[in-house]
C-alpha cells in the first residue's frame, strides 16, 4: 500500500488539502476506543482538510472535524476476507459513510469495489483491464504486474482518466530525464 500512498502524494503534490496513510488506526468515537474496536485500513485518503504540520501516527476523526476517509482500500488475505467484505464493509459504508471502497485479493489478483450512494454502496463494474474508477481519487485504480522497491508483484496503481499509469516520482523523474537525454 506504500505504493498507493506514494502515488497520490506524487498526484497531489501540488494541493495541501488531504491525507493519505495506510496500516494506521482511525479513532472514531470515545466508545470505540474503550472498546478497543478500532479500525487500520492498508491505505485511505481523506480530502477537504486542513494539512497540519508534522507526522500524524493515528486519524482521530473527532480531532479532524469529524472527518472520515473519502476512499479505502484493504488488501484481502484469507483470515480477513470475510471482515473485509463483510463488517468493514458494513461499518465503512454505515458509520465511516466512505465514498469509495476498494478490497484487493493478491492472491486471485481480484479488485472489488463500491461507492456510496443515496441506497448505500453500490458495487463498481470493472473495465477490460479489471480496473474500476474512484470518483474520489478522479482516477482508475486496478491491479498491473511490475517491480516497486526491487520487488516484482501485481501491485494496486492508479490511472488517469484516458488510462495513462500514474507515476510515482521517480518514474516521472525518470521519463523526464530520458525525453531530456533524447532531445540531446
Amino acid at each position: 500500500m506504500n505504493l498507493l500512498i506514494e502515488i497520490v502524494k506524487q498526484r497531489w503534490r501540488d494541493r495541501n488539502d488531504f491525507f493519505v496513510g495506510g496500516n494506521m488506526f482511525i479513532y472514531f468515537s470515545a466508545q470505540q476506543v474503550l472498546n478497543r474496536d478500532y479500525r487500520g485500513p492498508d491505505f485511505f485518503v481523506v480530502t477537504d482538510i486542513e494539512e497540519k504540520p508534522g507526522m500524524r501516527g493515528k486519524w482521530v476523526v473527532w480531532e479532524e472535524n469529524g472527518r472520515y476517509p473519502d476512499v479505502i482500500v484493504e488488501l484481502m488475505s484469507p483470515s480477513t476476507f470475510q471482515e473485509d467484505l463483510g463488517a468493514k464493509k458494513e461499518l465503512y459504508e454505515r458509520t465511516f459513510r466512505t465514498t469509495d471502497y476498494f478490497c484487493y485479493d493478491p492472491e486471485t489478483e481480484v479488485l472489488y469495489g463500491w461507492h456510496l450512494g443515496a441506497d448505500g454502496y453500490q458495487p463498481l463494474k470493472t473495465d477490460q483491464q479489471g480496473r474500476m474508477w474512484s470518483e474520489m481519487l478522479d482516477a482508475w485504480i486496478g491491479p498491473v504486474p511490475g517491480e516497486y522497491l526491487n520487488l516484482q508483484w501485481t501491485w494496486l496503481r492508479l490511472f488517469d482518466a484516458e488510462g495513462s499509469i500514474i507515476p510515482i516520482a521517480a518514474e516521472a523523474e525518470r521519463t523526464r530525464a530520458d525525453a531530456e537525454a533524447a532531445r540531446a
